[in-house]
């Protein structure tokens, strides 16, 4: 789904929040240091994915992640091309900053694709160890099942190769009439006899609720053992000329329940938590007040605020 906020922004606009990022705390001699947030969170940084690798780093840092999840694919920030040379560079300006690269977001489809697996190596040398699959779709002109066979021979054959690699690939769950993975049910059934080590879900509790209505609990429990990373993103319902539908929006303004952090706080799940943007964020200074604001939200929900 494409929104406003997937709009490029250029260098000058963002040169004032590469200079004001945050430096680190110290801690105070003889103070204990800190626990360890259980959670990690990050941000997907599409809507400033074109800037230089360090100011993207400095935005991140500034906003007061923990890493970020990188679009890894065509028209994002690293063309998956240019992946070996492009990747360890951005990977080493987050760590000089002591951030970490959690997630690649990729066009990964099956393991036998050679830039796949370019893609997959690459990010295996560097100790990335999560990455998100492209989407896959169904033709509603055929049959559902037998599309499910061809699905699940390609997941198998990625978990395959993940393993080889010391991988985790996730499927992200998109609302949407052909989306594989919008129900839930049918993720599930496609991954549910592979190792969760290897292929898991990339848990978005914003499309979840979405096409999930009330039964979003029911999805999440279903699917919380193979729980690789969460995504977290809000809505709200809004009429227009073409009907009802769904319009993305800062989180705590829209329809997601934060009892499902409750719900996550109670589970084993420890991987990343990822920050998406789809609502139009503004430029520069606004759009970094607006990530900042919706990552004190999450913060509250989740109980580790800074």
């Amino acid at each position: 789904m494409h929104s406003t906020s997937s709009k490029q922004f250029s260098r000058r606009e963002f040169i004032g929040c590469s200079a004001l990022a945050l430096a680190t705390a110290t801690t105070l001699s003889g103070a204990e240091p800190p626990t360890p947030a259980r959670f990690k969170i990050i941000g997907f940084i599409k809507p400033f994915q074109k800037l230089p690798f360090d100011e993207i780093a400095n935005i991140a840092r500034e906003v007061g992640w923990d890493g970020i999840e990188c679009p890894v694919r065509k028209g994002g920030a690293i063309e998956p091309e240019r992946v070996e040379e492009e990747l360890p560079k951005l990977t080493e300006a987050l760590r000089s900053r002591k951030l970490e690269m959690s997630v690649i977001c990729t066009d990964v489809e099956n393991a036998t694709d050679p830039l796949a697996q370019k893609v997959l190596k690459t990010a295996s040398k560097l100790g990335i160890q999560r990455y998100r699959l492209k989407h896959y779709y169904y033709d509603l002109a055929k049959l559902i099942p037998p599309q499910l066979e061809i699905f699940r021979a390609r997941l198998r054959g990625l978990a395959q190769l993940n393993k080889e690699l010391s991988l985790q690939g996730s499927v992200q769950n998109h609302s949407g009439k052909n989306y594989v993975g919008a129900p839930v049910w049918d993720l599930w059934e496609l991954i549910r006899e592979l190792d969760p080590r290897f292929m898991g879900v990339f848990f978005d509790i914003g499309h979840a609720t979405i096409e999930g209505g009330y039964s979003w609990p029911v999805q999440a429990k279903l699917m919380e053992t193979f729980f690789s990373v969460v995504s977290v993103k809000d809505f709200k319902w809004a009429k227009g000329d073409k009907g009802w539908r769904a319009e993305w929006c800062p989180l705590g303004e829209g329809m997601i329940s934060r009892q499902f952090f409750d719900t996550l706080k109670k589970s084993s799940f420890n991987g990343p938590i990822t920050q998406q943007f789809e609502y139009p964020l503004g430029t520069g200074r606004e759009l970094v007040a607006a990530l900042k604001k919706d990552l004190a939200v999450l913060r509250n929900w989740i109980g580790t605020e800074k």
